[in-house]
């Protein structure tokens, strides 16, 4: 479905549900707001517990005036139509991966690179502090407000045939990714055929052998069902992307700047609720995924870091990225 189609049929959506009627500057401070906020995941999600925390800050801070309403699901389509309809004003709030920004906003890219960042904790200092609040303001000239930035764990190749323990494993496999020009050149790289899909796609894609396999972290593949028909899960751990929630600059333009600022306030607030609920599900759907049949096996991390070079030539070309790379080298 063409995205134009996608997103006049969310905005039919949310016309039917009493929501898509822009509020104006003051309604704030007159009736309240209900924000609306997007996510390709299930309830439960700890992405989906994160801005449902958010909400009930925000609730409880501004006493009443503001709420946020989280359509979980892919109820508002997948990341990309959500993202667009964000920038446009139809929703309010979105919860996507860096990587559908990759291709608006280079400096996204480089929080997916693989192999980048030396665990979680090196990608949570650089995504809280200057570095992320530059890659945040890179936003807002394609009209989204960078409000926080959320874990997604590390991503890893799972399988229908035989597990990727070694780029060689790999060659020649037709693996779904994300819809980012980088995200393609890295299983270039190692030597797979890139599937960009969009990610409710990828069940039935993994079904019927469009692709050999895909890449994502624990709580995905289990609630998403992959370990159900991929089950060979190799720990490559090739990169550490975080998520961003961003608001749509349209509607964080009509909040009085005190409200602005209580959003803000309230998203950077509920990132620990996030993290620790992330370590929760992470262990558990792990636990739950072997229980299913699902074969984790440890994979020869060191050779797949060795390929990574040309997608860093490719797409760190200027002095800019090149900068911001080697800063969180050096972090």
């Amino acid at each position: 479905m063409p995205r134009i189609e996608s997103t006049r049929r969310a905005a039919l959506m949310l016309c039917g549900a009493g929501l898509a009627a822009p509020f104006i500057a003051g309604r704030a401070q007159a009736q309240g707001v209900t924000l609306r906020s997007a996510d390709v995941h299930p309830d439960g999600y700890p992405t989906v517990e994160g801005v449902k925390h958010m909400g009930r800050l925000l609730q409880e801070r501004t006493s009443g005036r503001i709420r946020i309403q989280v359509f979980h699901s892919r109820q508002l389509g997948d990341e990309k139509d959500s993202l667009e309809q964000t920038r446009l004003g139809v929703i309010d709030m979105t919860r996507v991966n860096t990587a559908p920004l990759n291709n608006l906003v280079p400096e996204t890219l480089v929080a997916g690179l693989p192999f980048l960042f030396r665990d979680t904790g090196h990608m949570q200092r650089t995504m809280d502090g200057p570095i992320g609040e530059e890659i945040g303001r890179a936003c807002l000239p394609h009209n989204l407000v960078a409000l926080c930035y959320y874990d997604a764990g590390a991503r890893s190749f799972y399988t229908r045939a035989k597990p990727a323990r070694t780029p060689d494993d790999l060659r020649g496999m037709k693996i779904r990714v994300q819809q980012s020009d980088m995200w393609v050149a890295m299983m270039r790289a190692f030597g797979a055929n890139a599937t960009p899909l969009p990610y409710g796609e990828v069940y039935s894609a993994l079904q019927t052998g469009v692709v050999d396999g895909a890449e994502n972290n624990f709580p995905s593949y289990l609630t998403a069902r992959h370990f159900e028909v991929a089950k060979h899960y190799a720990m490559t751990e090739h990169s550490l992307t975080p998520e961003i929630l961003a608001m749509g600059k349209r509607s964080f333009d009509r909040l009085p700047r005190a409200d602005q600022e209580a959003v803000r306030q309230a998203a950077r607030d509920s990132v620990p609720h996030m993290r620790e609920a992330w370590v929760r599900m992470e262990g558990d759907a792990r636990r739950q995924v072997e229980a299913g049949g699902a074969q984790i096996v440890d994979a020869d991390k060191q050779a797949f870091a060795k390929l990574v070079q040309p997608v860093y030539d490719q797409f760190v070309r200027d002095d800019r990225l090149r900068k911001l790379v080697e800063r969180i080298r050096a972090a």
